[in-house]
C-alpha cells in the first residue's frame, strides 16, 4: 500500500511539472529547501540555547534525547560528530544542570545509558521551546492527507538515515587523519602508564586488546610516545596554547589483561578515566584538571589512589560496595563522601565509608591539594 501511495504521487508530480526542465528546477529547488532545513535546525538550537543558557550542542543532545529516549553515549557522540572525550564535558555539565543522567547498562556494566531527567512526576522533562516547536508542527502536519503524511515520512525518514550515514563516513575520515599507536603485550604480567605534560583532553578506557599493550589515538600535535620493560609513557612538549592552534586530545586504551599503574602529571583541561574493568593496582593524579571524572573497578586488595596539584571539579566513583578510605590534606570548597557533604573543609580530614574493614580490599585515597569541588561516591 505504500509503495503504491508513493509511486502514486510522484507520477502525479511528474505529470504536473510537465517537462524535464522543471522537472529538474523542483528538484534542485527541494534539495535546496533540505539544505535550508538542516541549517535552519542548527540556527534553532544555537538561537534555543541562548534563551535558557546552554550551548547548542547542549540542546542537540536534548532535542535527540526527546526523540530516542534514551542512548548510550558513545551512539549519542557518534551522532552528533564528536570525539567521545569532548562529548562527556556536555554530559557533565547536562547531569549537573539536573537536565540528564546517565546509568549503568543493567546488561553491560560496561555501557552508560543516559537518559533525560525526571521530574516529581516520573515523567521526563520537557525543554519548553522544543514543546513550542512540536506543536507548530503537529498544526502544519494536519493540513496534508493521510496518503501525504505517508509519503513525507518515508521521505524524512530516507534523509535522515542518508545524513546519519554521511555522519558516519566524516567521523570514519577524521578518524584516518589522527595518529594511532600500539603496543605488543608479549609476556608482560604488569604495566604502567605515566602520562606527561599538558594535554587538552584526555579520555581513558580500557577493553580487550588481544594481544596488544596499549592503543591511543590523537589528535592534534603527536606526542612523544614510549614503551619500555612495560611502562607506556606518553609525553606532550611542553607549549603555550593559543587561539587557532590545533588543540590536543589523546583516547589511550589498555589492556584488561594485566594490573596496571596509572600516572597522571603534569595536568589537563579535561580527564575522563573508564576503569570499571581494570585490574588498577594504583593511581596518581598529578598536577590537577580543569575537571576529572574517574570510573574506578573492583579492587582487588588494597588500591592506593593519590590527587595533588589542584583541580576545579573532581568526581570518583567507586563499585557499590565497595569500601575507601579517604585522608583530606588539602583544602575543598565543596567535599562530598558518599553520603555525607561538607563545605569548606581540608587541613587533615579523615574519613571512611560505612562498614569499612581494614581486612578487606578498599581503596587508601589521600587527596594533598585544593579543589573547588571534590565528589568521592559509590
Amino acid at each position: 500500500m505504500k509503495v503504491k501511495i508513493i509511486v502514486s504521487w510522484m507520477e502525479n508530480a511528474r505529470l504536473s511539472m510537465g517537462s524535464g526542465n522543471k522537472q529538474t528546477e523542483i528538484d534542485g529547488k527541494l534539495v535546496n529547501e533540505l539544505r535550508q532545513c538542516y541549517g535552519l535546525g542548527a540556527s534553532f538550537f544555537r538561537a534555543a540555547a541562548a534563551q535558557i543558557e546552554l550551548t547548542d550542542t547542549d540542546m542537540q543532545v536534548i532535542d535527540l534525547l526527546e526523540s530516542t529516549g534514551e542512548a548510550s553515549a558513545g551512539q549519542l557522540a557518534n551522532l552528533m560528530g564528536l570525539a567521545t572525550g569532548t562529548f562527556t564535558a556536555n554530559l557533565n555539565r547536562l547531569e549537573k544542570a539536573g537536565i540528564v543522567r546517565r546509568e549503568r547498562d543493567p546488561n553491560d556494566g560496561r555501557r552508560v545509558i543516559v537518559k533525560l531527567a525526571t521530574g516529581s512526576d516520573g515523567k521526563q522533562e520537557s525543554v519548553p521551546l522544543f514543546s513550542s516547536l512540536g506543536k507548530a508542527w503537529e498544526e502544519l502536519a494536519a493540513q496534508y492527507n493521510d496518503e501525504q503524511k505517508a509519503f513525507l515520512l518515508e521521505f524524512l525518514q530516507h534523509s535522515n538515515a542518508l545524513a546519519r550515514e554521511e555522519i558516519t563516513l566524516l567521523r570514519e575520515v577524521q578518524m584516518g587523519n589522527e595518529e594511532t599507536l600500539s603496543a605488543p603485550l608479549g609476556n608482560l604480567e604488569r604495566a604502567q602508564l605515566v602520562i606527561s605534560s599538558d594535554t587538552f583532553g584526555l579520555n581513558l578506557r580500557t577493553g580487550n586488546l588481544k594481544d596488544a599493550l596499549y592503543r591511543a589515538r590523537f589528535e592534534g600535535p603527536v606526542p612523544d610516545v614510549k614503551v619500555k620493560d612495560g611502562v607506556v609513557t606518553i609525553r606532550y612538549p611542553r607549549r603555550l596554547w593559543l587561539p587557532g592552534m590545533k588543540k590536543r586530545a589523546a583516547e589511550v586504551t589498555l589492556s584488561v589483561a594485566i594490573p596496571w599503574q596509572i600516572v597522571l602529571q603534569g595536568g589537563a583541561s579535561e580527564i575522563t578515566a573508564d576503569l570499571s574493568n581494570l585490574n588498577l593496582a594504583s593511581l596518581e593524579l598529578k598536577g590537577g584538571a580543569h575537571t576529572a571524572q574517574i570510573e574506578l573497578p573492583a579492587p582487588s586488595g588494597v588500591v592506593p589512589l593519590r590527587i595533588s596539584g589542584g583541580a576545579s571539579e573532581t568526581t570518583i566513583r567507586r563499585p557499590a560496595g565497595t569500601a575507601a578510605r579517604v585522608h583530606l590534606k588539602g583544602w575543598a570548597s565543596e567535599f562530598v563522601f558518599d553520603d555525607q557533604i561538607f563545605s569548606a573543609v581540608g587541613n587533615d580530614v579523615r574519613l571512611q565509608s560505612q562498614g569499612f574493614d581494614s581486612d578487606a580490599p578498599f581503596y587508601d585515597i589521600e587527596v594533598d591539594s585544593s579543589a573547588s569541588q571534590l565528589t568521592i561516591t559509590a
